[in-house]
């Protein structure tokens, strides 16, 4: 790591949820919430939501996390009623109750991550890359963590998503770096790792769980378990 110039970040799994795959922060809020589905139904709303995300621009440019959250909910729990495993009257105030308890976890892994941001920040140029959905400048600056990084590369508004490694190189000519100066911190190993070792740059895998068993039991040599272990790794 002695050649690192700048630093790349995900964001999403990567900063706001300790490496673990968003659909297992959101099946503890539906337990919590006291929505009562199988595990498989609940992946199929979620896989659902997330295509229609894609579909129609639910999410506007100004929407915080907490927003997105609400939206993304009603989308999942609203797939749910109309195969009868959920009551009607449950979409609204569910979606709530789940919305505020993933923000309320994505603001706990933030609060986490934020000093080795900004100690990171201090010696390094750093951009953000994401597979997001047009908002991500929002989240950030309502999160206080928008000014630790230079710029942002979002898979909306760029119209490219990871794994293709076009999002890690248009962050790598930001910063003005050969890719092999450039460290690269991301959850997912073939949308993040992967995709920017194809580049030639340095990475660390921030493994939590996956989506997949498949996933969790793949190995990888770059791997830590939690961001505080980029500062000892760089120093």
């Amino acid at each position: 790591m002695e050649s690192i110039k700048g630093v790349i970040f995900d964001y999403g799994g990567t900063l706001d949820s300790r490496g673990v795959h968003w659909s297992e922060v959101i099946w503890k809020g539906y337990q919590a919430a006291g929505v009562t589905v199988e595990k498989e139904q609940f992946r199929e709303a979620y896989v659902y939501a997330e295509r229609e995300l894609a579909r129609v621009r639910y999410i506007l440019p100004q929407d915080v996390f907490y927003t997105l959250l609400e939206k993304k909910m009603r989308l999942e729990l609203d797939y749910l009623a109309k195969r009868g495993l959920i009551g009607c009257c449950d979409v609204f105030t569910k979606a709530i109750e789940i919305a505020h308890y993933c923000d309320d976890a994505a603001r706990e892994c933030i609060a986490e991550a934020q000093p080795v941001l900004e100690s990171l920040a201090a010696r390094y140029p750093m951009m953000l890359v994401s597979n997001f959905y047009g908002n991500i400048d929002s989240v950030l600056r309502e999160y206080g963590i928008r000014h630790y990084f230079k710029g942002i590369i979002e898979s909306a508004v760029v119209g490219v998503r990871k794994p293709s490694p076009t999002l890690f190189r248009l962050g790598v000519d930001a910063l003005e770096l050969p890719a092999e100066q450039v460290l690269v911190v991301g959850d997912s190993l073939k949308k993040d790792i992967l995709s920017a070792e194809s580049l030639g740059c340095k990475t660390l895998w921030l493994k939590g769980k996956g989506w997949t068993d498949d996933e969790d039991a793949v190995t990888h040599p770059g791997t830590i378990t939690n961001v505080t272990e980029i500062l000892g790794l760089l120093d």
